[in-house]
């Protein structure tokens, strides 16, 4: 059992009669073998065996007839443990009326999965999206990916520097298997990282470097379940040459007040 108070910015659960297809969905697209279950009861199961605060718990709406009946099913689930974030799509034609909606069941955020939902970040296209995005919501964006730029970390720059108002947490360290190009264009800008689906590859070196360069204050912990447990995914974190100090901002602290918790 882990003392630290942690809270876990990246968690995935689907509804039990889709759950196996999810995981396969995942398995062909990042070429994985995902040993844990994608179900609710799962994810519960996993992050108490480490004893996590609270979970972020999102999912991306892969066509725009998902989002509705996915944001119905995790404003069902019944858990203070659970922190909700919305599906939302570009194309979907009443994403204003969502995003109100979004905020009347009390979620605090949505998220963008550019590969998934077939869309590239700095398509100027996108820019009223954007604009029409309540301040409120902080938006957790997939980053990276080696087989698409489509959310390469120079277009989240792009994004950025259009819309500075936005609260963005860049999921993956900024960009997962683009590292470099983090360090290279996001790096030191106005937004957060996560800490999610990244330190299985990612240096020790270049992870505590990236931290210590864009500020710890401004990261937050991710474990991107049912990628990975909630056991391995802390494992990796905690091995990194982090001060305690570092540790407790990218655990609990940093999370807790974007969350306004």
């Amino acid at each position: 059992m882990i003392n630290r108070k942690i809270i876990d910015f990246h968690n995935h659960a689907f509804p039990k009669d889709i759950a196996q297809k999810a995981i396969q969905q995942l398995e062909a697209a990042y070429l994985l073998d995902i040993s844990n279950g994608g179900e609710y009861k799962d994810l519960i199961e996993s992050a108490e065996a480490c004893n996590i605060y609270k979970m972020v718990v999102l999912s991306a709406a892969v066509n725009p007839m998902q989002v509705r009946p996915i944001n119905d099913w995790i404003a069902s689930i019944d858990n203070d443990k659970i922190i909700k974030f919305g599906a939302i799509h570009p194309d979907y034609e009443n994403y204003k009326e969502e995003f109100s909606r979004i905020k009347s069941l009390g979620f605090k955020g949505i998220k963008l999965h550019p590969m998934f939902q077939n869309f590239v970040l700095d398509d100027k296209k996108l820019w009223p999206f954007y604009s029409d995005i309540d301040r409120d919501l902080i938006i957790l964006v997939h980053m990276g990916d080696y087989n698409t730029d489509a959310s390469a970390p120079k277009r989240l720059a792009n994004v950025i520097d259009a819309f500075p108002h936005l609260k963005i947490v860049a999921a993956h360290f900024g960009g997962f298997d683009r590292w470099d190009e983090v360090e290279k264009y996001l790096v030191g800008k106005n937004l957060y990282f996560d800490t999610s689906s990244s330190l299985i590859l990612l240096s020790p070196e270049q992870a505590v470097r990236i931290i210590r360069n864009h500020g710890a204050d401004k990261f937050v912990y991710g474990t991107d379940f049912p990628v990975s447990s909630h056991k391995e995914e802390l494992e990796r974190f905690l091995s990194l040459p982090l001060t305690d100090e570092e540790r407790d901002m990218i655990l609990y602290k940093n999370a807790a007040k974007l969350l306004n918790l």
